[in-house]
């Protein structure tokens, strides 16, 4: 055997360490990350221990034949109950921490018994693959044997009871991760009772090494769903977030077009950001739409609003949708008044680029870095704007950001406001 299994299996658990190392870094004192990685960190190094060449390395560097054994033993068994401690802080409870002690202490006590047992035995004749049924009926080494795998089988059998019956109260991807990770443990406890079976029939007379020898596929198949049930419930819910972030931004790009020209005109649009996640595009085009909602509102014509909202609400009676489309109406006629009157000639009262916009004016979540650097100049109340020759009443706050979404939906569906033979706006 050349231990590529083992090494394919560790490859796999430690690339998702390295997803989860970012995390853990930023926030050290966390147990619930701190246990993540330590499954991922100590499953990986189970295989990479146990890999024949790697048992021949540390045998040959320490000096000492079948040194690695107990190292691989000690890595087995705290991995065993690392996976039960992610276990209690997954699923969570006033004794989180009393009970996640209780099992490291135990597992504690099971790793210092494997060194003992070790160091009391005698195993001169380096074994690669069938050590557990070579030196089964060896004093000391044969408990050392008998004590790692029932420590292992008990913690690896109380994950899959626990993971598998908080799979039935759940749902969405953590039920998908705990169904995984109960498969894996359920894949370990076949792993450690095919070994005590080889084991047992080794004290009966009987070679079952071959039977010990070939559960390395199913262990490399364990360390797979391990990894996939660890990582599934915490990359899905960020994909998800991915998924309708960009799925926004894209549904507020014919609100960003309407806007283009003054964003352009009055350098309110901020620098696109590059290589950004898709959450901080959608802020970055939600404060440039804020920016030019902001420089627009002296040409909001509140009775076109009050129109257009009117005839909505008596067309199908969702609040929601006419106002919406209230809005759609208001800001593309704004946006005509608005070219109208800089062609002419700033208005008394226009507000100028280079001024702050104020924080309350921006979207939701929106950070003070990005706000201090928006461009624009009116507050977040909206007056009473001045229509040609009506007056009306105007929305009290500029739209939210669920509500921009809603505009660019009535943009893309109802064609903007047009003036009609008198000079007065259509509100369709």
């Amino acid at each position: 055997m050349n231990g590529l299994v083992n090494y394919v299996s560790c490859a796999v658990l430690w690339l998702g360490l390295a997803v989860k190392a970012p995390d853990l870094i930023r926030h050290r004192r966390d147990p619930y990350l701190g246990s993540i990685c330590a499954v991922l960190g100590l499953a990986g190094l189970c295989f990479f221990l146990g890999a024949p060449p790697t048992v021949g390395a540390v045998n040959r560097l320490g000096g000492v034949p079948n040194l690695a054994a107990p190292l691989t033993y000690a890595s087995i068994t705290a991995y065993g109950a690392a996976a039960q401690v992610l276990i209690v802080h997954w699923r969570g409870g006033p004794r989180v921490r009393e009970v996640a002690r209780r099992w490291v202490c135990a597992y504690t006590l099971v790793v210092l018994g494997i060194a003992v047992l070790f160091a009391l035995g005698e195993a001169p004749v380096e074994r690669r693959t069938d050590l557990d049924t070579y030196y089964a009926t060896t004093p000391f080494i044969g408990q050392m044997i008998v004590l790692y795998l029932a420590g292992h089988l008990t913690a690896v059998t109380v994950t899959a009871v626990s993971a598998l019956r908080w799979a039935r109260e759940v749902g969405g991807a953590l039920r998908v991760g705990l169904l995984a990770l109960g498969a894996g443990a359920l894949c370990n406890a076949g792993y450690s009772v095919t070994k005590l079976a080889a084991v047992g029939a080794r004290h009966a007379g009987r070679d079952w090494s071959v039977l010990a020898s070939g559960v390395s596929r199913a262990a490399a198949v364990s360390a797979l769903l391990t990894v996939a049930g660890v990582l599934i419930p915490l990359i899905v819910p960020r994909l998800a977030a991915c998924r309708r972030a960009l799925r926004t931004y894209a549904r507020l790009a014919p609100l960003e077009r309407l806007l283009d020209g003054v964003l352009t005109r009055r350098r309110l649009r901020l620098p696109r950001p590059r290589l950004a996640s898709p959450s901080t595009r959608l802020m970055w085009r939600q404060t440039s739409i804020h920016n030019a909602l902001s420089h627009l509102v002296p040409y909001v014509d509140g009775a076109l609003y009050e129109r257009v909202l009117a005839a909505e609400l008596r067309a199908d009676g969702d609040a929601a949708r006419a106002e919406a489309a209230a809005w759609a109406a208001v800001v593309a006629a704004a946006v005509r008044a608005a070219e109208g009157g800089e062609a002419a000639g700033p208005e008394p009262g226009a507000p100028s680029a280079g001024t702050p916009l104020p924080l309350s004016g921006l979207p939701s979540g929106c950070p003070a870095a990005v706000a201090a650097v928006a461009v624009s100049a009116v507050p977040a109340a909206v007056p009473a704007a001045v229509g040609p020759g009506e007056a009306g009443r105007a929305p009290e706050r500029l739209p939210g950001a669920t509500a921009l979404v809603r505009i660019a939906d009535a943009l893309a569906a109802v064609p903007p406001p047009r003036r009609t033979p008198s000079g007065r706006r259509s509100p369709v």
